[in-house]
């Protein structure tokens, strides 16, 4: 009876040292990491890893928000400001401040994280314009918002559902700052009747609207780094010129920064921490840009050439200030709006 009892104990022991000796991380499908990069993890700290795709970012966090009771993870990644407040508001993330935050530059390092999440990387949402198909065309670039909304372009821009896109989401909250609260829905009516196409997610939007890769929309939301990634997977890699360029306008771009979080609830709390931590640190965040096309938080991270030659920052100009408050109501209320005006076609003084 004593030998069972010690055998029984002794398997449970085990099994939590084995759970111990693992992480699952949920992330958006563009999640990407070298697999070198996760194997040095690994050999430094005896935890496995395991990945977990949720679709896009907002059908991501929705998986998350609608598991957290019995959480599928011990790691969300994916998370940015615009999203934040709804992970908040159910109290999805276990506190962690991870020590290699001082290395972070602290324009990534927002406020609103707090102990909840920490900042893993950042992009700018912009528009990308397919250069070759406005050579053979004869139109000029659009060179403002306004443009996309100009009937000699209609037709030519797609978006992605903010409902279900980070990218998306980032640009109606930049439309907000751009044109206010008084005019945001306005502009979207503009875009609505210059017949705008929404995808529900950015791979549907670039690979298969955009022109660039058989679709009709010459236009696509992307990002300001996306015209390097051309490059990088081109015929030409050595080109000149990328052959996209961005929409370079005050209020065109909308930086946004992905987090990582500890879930409340998660099977290998400590596991999850040591990840975060990780992802805070030079082997991953050198990989960042070359793997998912954003640029790395921790200050000092080099940039490989193609990015210092192809991905263009967009200047503090060209920048949208996002809405001063952004309370998980307040942005179901936004998202409401926008789906009545685009999606339903409804005129935007009813909804206000």
């Amino acid at each position: 009876m004593l030998s069972s009892i010690i055998a029984i104990a002794l398997g449970a022991a085990l099994a939590g040292a084995a759970a111990a000796q693992s992480v699952t991380v949920l992330t958006h499908d563009s999640f990407a990491v070298s697999r070198s990069v996760i194997d040095a993890f690994t050999a430094e700290t005896g935890i496995e890893v395991r990945f977990v795709a949720g679709g896009d970012a907002g059908a991501t966090l929705n998986r998350a928000i609608l598991t957290r009771e019995r959480p599928v993870a011990d790691v969300l990644f994916g998370v940015d400001e615009g999203m934040l407040a709804r992970a908040l508001a159910v109290d999805l993330f276990e506190p962690h401040r991870s020590a290699e935050r001082v290395h972070v530059d602290p324009l990534y390092d927002l406020p609103i994280f707090g102990d909840h999440v920490t900042p893993v990387d950042a992009g700018f949402v912009t528009f990308n314009l397919d250069r070759a198909w406005f050579e053979v065309d004869g139109r000029a670039l659009p060179t403002s918002l306004d443009d996309l909304a100009d009937p000699a372009y209609a037709g030519l821009t797609v978006v992605m559902d903010p409902a279900t896109s980070s990218p998306g989401l980032a640009f109606v909250l930049g439309t907000i700052g751009v044109f206010g609260e008084d005019g945001w829905l306005d502009y979207w009516a503009r875009l609505r009747d210059n017949d705008v196409a929404v995808r529900s997610g950015w791979s549907d939007a670039y690979y298969t609207a955009f022109s660039r890769y058989g679709g009709d929309r010459p236009i696509v939301l992307s990002y300001a780094s996306s015209p390097a990634a051309e490059v990088l997977f081109s015929d030409d890699p050595d080109a000149d010129e990328a052959p996209t360029a961005n929409l370079r306008c005050a209020g065109c771009s909308v930086r946004q920064i992905e987090t990582a979080g500890v879930l409340r609830g998660a099977a290998n709390p400590e596991a999850a921490r040591a990840f975060v931590d990780f992802m805070l640190s030079e082997t991953f965040q050198s990989d960042v840009p070359l793997q998912m096309f954003v640029y790395p938080v921790r200050t000092g991270t080099p940039l490989p050439a193609t990015f210092e030659a192809f991905a263009e920052v967009p200047d503090a100009g060209e920048l949208a200030a996002l809405p001063s408050v952004l309370e998980a109501e307040q942005i179901e209320r936004w998202l409401d709006q926008w789906t009545e005006v685009v999606l339903r076609g409804r005129d935007p003084s009813s909804t206000r």
